[in-house]
This record gives C-alpha cells, sequence and structure tokens, in this order.
C-alpha cells in the first residue's frame, strides 16, 4: 500500500487550480455562556456573548482595513500562440529589510509571460503603475515587483510556523476581478504537497497552508492575514470542480515568501542550498519493508550526485539511505526534505538522522550553493528532483 494516497482519494474528481482570472489547471489529488446584560449600540442591551461577537467583528473589521491601503490589484497580458491572454491576480506591498524600495509580492503566474509595460498594479486609491523590475522563481510561484515608491503603505510579515490548524485567517484580494475584497476561514491544514500546479512541475518548493477562506479565481498573489492583521501566506491555488471557490484554497507560507523575497532582491535570484542527491517520489510501505523498515516515513535516496564531490558525497550518503529527520525536524518526505534543503543557509553544517541497512546512523553535511553544481546540460537534475 502506498504511503501517500493521492488526494483524489480524500477530494474526489477535484481538480487544482491556480487562482488566477483565466487560467485552471488540472491535478488529481490531495456549553454556552450566561446571558449578562450589557450596553451594545445606540443603547440596545445585549447579552454578553452577543457583545462577544461585536467585539470579534470589531476587530476583524479593523485588521480589513489595515490591510487593504497595502493590497493591489494586478492585470498582466502575455501573449501564446500568436494571441493575447489577460491574467488577473492579486498583490501585496511590502518592504526589504535590506535593499531600498517598493516591492510587491504575487504569484509568477499572475505575471508568468507578460513584459513591464503590459503588467498594470492597481493601487489602493485607483491609481495605476507598472514595475521599474520584476524578478521571477518559478520553483516556489512567486514573483517580486518593484514600483515606484510614493510611500505607500506597507503590510507585516508574520510567522506562519506559529499558525496552527483551527486558526482564523483572511483572505484579501480581487475575486473575479472585485477588488479590495476579503473572506473569512479558518487553517484546515498545514504541510500541503505534491500538488501538480503546473504541467512542467516546475513548482518544487511546495508546503502549502490549506484554508477554506474563499479564494477564487483573481485571488492569486493575495495576503492571507492572521487575527493579529500580519501575512501569514500568499494566496495560490485552490481545489475545485467548478473553478471557484469550494472550500479547499492553498497558500505559500510566509517564512518561505519572505525568504524568496529578501534573496530575490538582493540578489536578483534566490540562492538556494545544496544536498546532490535525487529523491524517490513514490516511496511506498512495500519499498520500506524491503529495506527493513515497518513503514514509508522520511526520503529515500535513489541516486547520489558524485559530480565535483556533492556534499552527499563527502557527508557519506548512498542510494537507499532514508533521511529520517534534518537538524532535529523529522522528515515526512521527499518534498517536505527539498525544502528544508532549500529554506538552510549555504555553507551551514546540518545533521541528518540516517536509515541505512536496518540500523539508524548520524551524517553531518556541509551544503553548498546549488548554482556551483547546476550545470546547462542538466539544470533541472542537479538538486533533488521529483
Amino acid at each position: 500500500m502506498a504511503r501517500r494516497s493521492s488526494i483524489a482519494a480524500y477530494v474526489a474528481m477535484l481538480s487544482i487550480g491556480l487562482a488566477v482570472g483565466g487560467h485552471l489547471d488540472s491535478m488529481r489529488f490531495t456549553a454556552s455562556a450566561n446571558a449578562v446584560p450589557a450596553e451594545g449600540a445606540g443603547g440596545t442591551v445585549l447579552p454578553a456573548r452577543a457583545m462577544a461577537l461585536v467585539d470579534s467583528g470589531n476587530h476583524i473589521s479593523q485588521i480589513a482595513a489595515d490591510i487593504m491601503p497595502s493590497a493591489v490589484h494586478i492585470q498582466a497580458i502575455r501573449v501564446e500562440n500568436e494571441r493575447k491572454v489577460e491574467e488577473t491576480g492579486s498583490g501585496v506591498i511590502m518592504r526589504s529589510e535590506a535593499v531600498k524600495g517598493l516591492f510587491v509580492i504575487t504569484n509568477n503566474h499572475v505575471v508568468r509571460g507578460a513584459e513591464m509595460p503590459a503588467i498594470d498594479v492597481v493601487l489602493s486609491d485607483g491609481a495605476t503603475v507598472h514595475p521599474l523590475r520584476v524578478y521571477r522563481d518559478t520553483e516556489s510561484d512567486i514573483a517580486i515587483m518593484q514600483i515606484p515608491d510614493g510611500g505607500q503603505p506597507t503590510a507585516r510579515w508574520g510567522d506562519s510556523s506559529s499558525v496552527e490548524m483551527g486558526h482564523f485567517v483572511l483572505a484579501v484580494g480581487s475575486p473575479f476581478g472585485l477588488s479590495k475584497s476579503v473572506t473569512m476561514g479558518i487553517v484546515s491544514a498545514k504541510g500541503r504537497r505534491d500538488l501538480s500546479l503546473t504541467a512542467d512541475q516546475s513548482v518544487t518548493n511546495q508546503d502549502f497552508i490549506q484554508t477554506d477562506a474563499a479564494i477564487n479565481p483573481g485571488n492569486s498573489g493575495g495576503p492571507l492575514i492572521d487575527v493579529n492583521g500580519n501575512v501569514v501566506g500568499i494566496n495560490t491555488a485552490i481545489a475545485s470542480n467548478s473553478g471557484g471557490n469550494e472550500g479547499i484554497g492553498f497558500s505559500i507560507p510566509s517564512n518561505l515568501v519572505r525568504r524568496v523575497f529578501e534573496q530575490m532582491v538582493a540578489y536578483g535570484k534566490v540562492r538556494r542550498a545544496y544536498l546532490g542527491v535525487e529523491l524517490d517520489n513514490s516511496f511506498s510501505d512495500e519499498a520500506a519493508q524491503r529495506l527493513g523498515m515497518s513503514r514509508a516515513r522520511g526520503a529515500r535516496i535513489t541516486r547520489v550526485y558524485s559530480h565535483r564531490s556533492s556534499p552527499a558525497v563527502l557527508a557519506g550518503l548512498k542510494p537507499d539511505d532514508v533521511i529520517l529527520s534534518y537538524n532535529g525536524v523529522e522528515v515526512v518526505d521527499e518534498n517536505h526534505l527539498i525544502n528544508l534543503v532549500s529554506l538552510s543557509d549555504i555553507g551551514s553544517s546540518v545533521t541528518m538522522e540516517v536509515y541505512r541497512a536496518r540500523q539508524k546512523t548520524e551524517k553531518i553535511v556541509q551544503l553548498t550553493d546549488r548554482e556551483d553544481f547546476r550545470t546547462a546540460e542538466d539544470a533541472r537534475n542537479t538538486f533533488n528532483t521529483r
């Protein structure tokens, strides 16, 4: 029996769609309080539980009012097969810790293939600007656009690792072109991976927050907000039969977005750490039992790249090794390990617990810059492949 059932087993006949106007790719998955009188608006006497709802509503309203000035609507036109294709999406304005300027964070699929003059960024006051520079990272589906700095309000980063299942969140954006829209829901799950968002499987950094806050076409690139008004994710995709919201949306965690953002504005690209292995993307219980494990867990190595003394070679890693933990974090599957490595600092030494020949051993690996090992002939296959 396979370790990870297809998401289709849980969400029958659903398709994954990038929540961007005019664009939908498909995939198969993955005791009541006492009433204490209190005075409400206009002197109306309300029970305490009703006042709690009023206070909660006022709090949500204030959060929405605070975030809206930093939310933008995006329209982008690209030429595809000699015809113009218009995409619409959303974005959020941020500033970098290290680089001066004003930047809009959105999804790469919102502005994919569009030249800068063909990208309209509509600010909260209705003004339209064009980006001065665009940075694109296909592996995380994140794009950063520098825009003219007019002192516009910016959003605040939140810590996505502190968001848990059941926490309330708000999705902000322009669903179906309706700008300045906000919806509310909860975090349904975390760590959703292995979603087929694009035909070429280019989105390899996957660690999505799942939410039932309504996300529709046009919401792509907009922020997911916690109850403190902080950005904890960037809304990216939906699971849907109809192409609209059916209660299953996916957001890129803010901790991943923030790292990609700072790397791109500082270096013009994302500098990712490199391990030098190919991983099994269909590691099953049957395969694990052949190795002496009771069930499949962790990430199984199928190949070690020996070119130019890769970190894996120097650490003594071998095919059929199963990486169980990474710097004390239990590895769930190969996609989880890809994210852990990608978010590690280049040059750092990490400790991995490895299962080999029915025993557990510890390996110390010093990570290097992936670009040092990337080749023109085999660019995609010089990192953990899917």
